[in-house]
């Protein structure tokens, strides 16, 4: 009976051990795209589903990075704003997507083929101060085009709000074309990197989306300016106001009025200019109105 005891014991400790289950394995990816068109000057929606919860997301397109943000409370679902540049040669261009999670970090990527566009030309006459300025405006162009690149290039910051939802800034149609070449006094210069509202002079001004007021002042092409940072590295630009209403620092929210349209700057008559920067590349606001306008589901 002993020896058979002693058995027992031997075999049962000769018998492996119970493993761990196995990690279990990093989240599986899936981008979908939503955009009017992929052209230079569109805007672009990546939406980022998760099968487990991410903790953070970075992604990357045309050699910059780009502003990712969580869209549901889960954190299975993630947005990033791609824009694509009017000086963007057509071809692929890869986006490349990272993300962690407490299973471990998890990689995707996408492929965006920018399409041709060929963009109209408008001619206008302005006063010629504003197509060959005089050499005592120099050094104020200079610093005015230096402080916007500072703003572009600085580190996004966080949501304004999570209710991205863009409206019109005035009740008035656009009439010039985004991306228009625009020949002043029978000169060429660059790509109209806004669009144009004909809006009667007075008319109140208001931030399209959520936002904190970082300019609000005289510059030289553009005359009465006012920018709002609405965060993830998006900007609104109103230019040609008669006045501003608002100073830096202040937070605004969509709807809120923050200048008079007027016929500041470079300009043939009253209207409202609004460009919109998203990670520093010039997009047609329009398309923003598009994807992000009211009930939109992007």
């Amino acid at each position: 009976m002993i020896p058979l005891v002693f058995a027992a014991l031997i075999i049962a400790a000769c018998a492996p051990s119970p493993q761990p289950p196995p990690p279990p394995p990093p989240p599986s990816l899936a981008v979908s795209v939503q955009a009017r068109g992929l052209h230079p000057g569109e805007l672009v929606v990546l939406t980022v589903t998760a099968d487990a919860p991410l903790s953070a997301v970075r992604a990357s397109a045309f050699g910059r990075p780009l502003n990712p943000w969580a869209a549901s409370d889960a954190g299975t679902v993630w947005r990033v704003l791609v824009g694509i540049d009017l000086d963007v040669a057509p071809g692929p261009y890869a986006v490349t997507i990272e993300a962690d999670s407490a299973n471990g970090p998890a990689t995707t990527g996408h492929e965006i083929v920018v399409t041709p566009k060929a963009f109209a030309t408008r001619r206008l006459r302005v006063n010629p101060d504003f197509v060959n300025p005089p050499e005592r405006e120099q050094a104020r162009i200079r610093a005015e085009a230096q402080e916007l690149e500072r703003l572009w290039a600085a580190p996004a910051t966080a949501p304004v709000s999570v209710d991205l939802v863009f409206e019109p800034p005035v009740p008035h149609r656009a009439n010039s074309a985004f991306g228009t070449r625009s020949v002043f006094n029978g000169e060429p210069r660059g790509a109209h990197g806004g669009a144009d509202f004909l809006s009667p002079a007075g008319t109140p001004v208001t931030a399209p989306a959520h936002g904190t007021v970082v300019l609000a002042r005289d510059l030289y092409y553009t005359g009465g300016t006012v920018v709002l940072d609405h965060g993830l590295g998006v900007f609104s630009i109103f230019a040609h106001l008669s006045k501003t209403s608002v100073v830096p620092g202040d937070a605004v929210a969509r709807g809120t009025t923050v200048g008079l349209v007027g016929a500041t700057g470079r300009v043939t008559g009253a209207h409202l200019h609004w460009t919109l920067r998203v990670g520093g590349t010039r997009v047609d606001p329009l398309a923003a109105l598009e994807l992000f306008g009211e009930g939109a589901q992007p």
